[in-house]
């Protein structure tokens, strides 16, 4: 997987995005990182393929200003990565906000999805 053209750029405008997810919301990786404009030289399935990945990218280096257990995959899951406890404390910390998991440990977009609605962000 490459980079953004500008990480330092990309991960900033990802910051922002998740910095307005209300409280008892989320979204997903995908959706993030198509509220962010196709980096020029790229195509728009280009940047598809590869949006969401550094999405969560930017996820994993976040300042702790940023409510980053506020961004799940496009199934309503939380992303598990290896060699980490992180969805335990991502499920607390959603529990804690009031959002409900059903049996499969997955949440309800439709009640819970946060579909912001600002332009997109040119990086």
């Amino acid at each position: 997987m490459f980079l953004p053209p500008n990480p330092k750029e990309f991960n900033s405008k990802v910051w922002e995005i998740v910095r307005k997810i209300p409280r008892g919301k989320v979204t997903s990786y995908g959706r993030i990182a198509a509220m962010i404009a196709t980096p020029n030289g790229m195509t728009l399935k280009e940047y598809e393929g590869v949006g969401a990945r550094w999405v969560g990218s930017a996820m994993a280096q976040c300042p702790d200003d940023v409510p980053w257990q506020r961004v799940i995959n496009s199934q309503g899951k939380i992303s598990i990565r290896k060699n980490s406890d992180g969805h335990l404390l991502q499920k607390k910390l959603l529990d804690d906000e009031g959002i409900e998991f059903d049996l499969k440990d997955r949440i309800d977009l439709s009640r819970y999805g946060w579909n912001a609605d600002q332009p997109t962000l040119g990086i």
